[in-house]
């Protein structure tokens, strides 16, 4: 199969710190089709060989295992080449065309690794030049807009051009091993559905959070914020992939319906749940690794007085048969305690204990996303020969965990997640890429959330850099009895 793939921002930070390690990972592994093109497109003034020197002093920066040598990156760059362009002009459009008629390509994927705002000004560009043909895939890079109707008008002018079996709306998160391993786990087992439901399961928790701040997205960052950065997307998707129902097949459509119903159920906001469910917070002064950090509202890019959010908790439950009254909890946030990611299922205790358990433990599965990928499965064990009473046995039970780590079993050179979608997007498989219906349903659940935070004179709550955040958020899980992992 012959390609042509265009990174529009080609410069730019998601391209050399994601994408092009990505690629040339896929490369490396024999998976990239060897008649191909990699396009970086931007306004830089650049020339082949300087878009190719750019990319390999950007792989310094690469994990040690990962990084090319001369002679792997000598092939890999043949691939490479540079378009200077400048998405907002339409008179640069047909420079575009010009390069896409020098190679017959079975496929083109145009990747918009560019601000949300000039996807629409793409596809109108892209029609009047007459460019639109049936191999060509879009790939819309999050967010996409800031709220609903943004989001609407964007799916909108894109669907003028593209049909939806072209648009793939890319959410690295639903790449991630950890994430295919919940799908399987769940669908490919039959150990876990019997207790996958509200008699069983107390509570989910899913927490995203990072150690490192902003860094050099100020201004963009300032604009957006944790929620419509972290929750709006890949929070709800992975609540999606915990609470969804059993496709009838592995077909995309039949995988994104049963998503879609799950964010159809979420429980609607009210005055009162906003207040007591939703903490937002901003990270001030702290220590991060022994180091002193500035607050976020001394950041480059960011106003003395911005009220945005760099920390997110909320509380939400999803309205159906299989989840009624079941709280789950989402937490994200930057300059965190410590990086990780993961979704915890727990357990209800044992209905009738014979057995001292430990006080405040309970049963847990774990599915870690990062830094490590895996699943721990937190298990109560005898460790003594058990001492019969007439009553009861009165040994004291111990936890203990199962653990999976998928780098160990499987080897730390899996495909990772932008690997694997840039692939799937070159064999037009949808399957982890996001309909415009689940997007718009997820924005409309924020949005309530986002109108509240409008109008609250007092901002986020202040939290110290290098903590889990405002207490605020451990009351607000506390209310129900429950405590966040490292809390408990």
């Amino acid at each position: 199969m012959s390609f042509d793939l265009i990174l529009f921002g080609g410069t730019g930070d998601l391209v050399w710190r994601k994408l092009m390690p990505a690629l040339f990972q896929a490369f490396r592994h024999g998976s990239l089709p060897a008649n191909g093109r990699i396009v970086g497109v931007a306004r830089d003034d650049l020339t082949n060989d300087a878009y190719r020197s750019l990319i390999k002093s950007r792989f310094d920066g690469v994990e040690l295992a990962k990084r090319p040598t001369d002679e792997e990156f000598a092939r890999f760059a043949a691939m490479l080449s540079y378009l200077r362009m400048d998405l907002s002009n339409p008179a640069d459009y047909p420079r575009l065309a010009t390069k896409l008629d020098e190679h017959t390509a079975d496929t083109v994927v145009m990747y918009l690794a560019t601000a949300p705002s000039l996807f629409t000004t793409f596809c109108e560009q892209i029609a009047a030049a007459g460019m639109s043909r049936p191999n060509m895939r879009v790939v819309l890079e999050k967010p996409l807009g800031h709220d609903l109707a943004s989001n609407m008008a964007i799916n909108a002018s894109v669907r003028k051009v593209f049909s939806e079996r072209q648009i793939f709306r890319i959410d690295h998160y639903l790449g991630k091993p950890s994430v295919q391993n919940l799908f399987a786990l769940r669908f490919g087992n039959a150990l876990f559905e019997p207790l996958w439901r509200r008699e069983d399961i107390a509570n989910i928790q899913i927490t995203i959070a990072e150690e490192l701040g902003i860094e050099k997205r100020g201004a963009f960052y300032d604009s957006t914020g944790a929620l419509r950065d972290m929750v709006q997307n890949h929070a709800l998707q992975l609540l999606c992939a915990v609470a969804m129902e059993p496709p009838i097949n592995a077909h995309a459509d039949a995988i994104r319906d049963e998503k879609l119903k799950v964010l159809r159920s979420l429980r609607p906001w009210t005055p009162e749940t906003l207040r007591q469910h939703v903490v937002r917070g901003q990270y001030a002064v702290g220590t991060v690794d022994g180091a002193p950090v500035a607050a976020y509202r001394a950041e480059p890019g960011v106003g003395p007085a911005s009220n945005t959010e760099t920390f997110v908790a909320l509380r939400c439950e999803i309205a159906n048969w299989r989840w009624a009254g079941v709280p789950f909890y989402i937490r994200t946030g930057k300059r965190l305690a410590g990086r990780s990611a993961y979704i915890e299922v727990n357990f209800r205790p044992a209905p009738h204990a014979i057995y001292k358990s430990p006080i405040g433990a309970a049963n847990r599965l774990v599915i870690h996303l990062q830094p490590k990928d895996g699943l721990e499965l937190h298990l109560f064990a005898q460790g003594q020969q058990n001492r019969m009473t007439s009553q009861s046995l009165d040994n004291q039970l111990s936890p203990v965990q199962l653990d999976l780590d998928f780098d160990k079993r499987f080897g730390s050179e899996r495909v990772g997640a932008y690997e694997r979608l840039l692939l799937d997007v070159l064999d037009g498989r949808l399957n982890l890429f996001v309909r415009s219906d689940e997007q718009e349903e997820a924005w409309r659940w924020v949005e309530p959330i986002m109108q509240s935070w409008a109008a609250d004179p007092e901002g986020p709550r202040q939290y110290a850099a290098g903590t889990w955040g405002p207490s605020a958020s451990s009351a607000m899980i506390a209310r129900d009895g429950y405590c966040w992992t490292e809390e408990c």
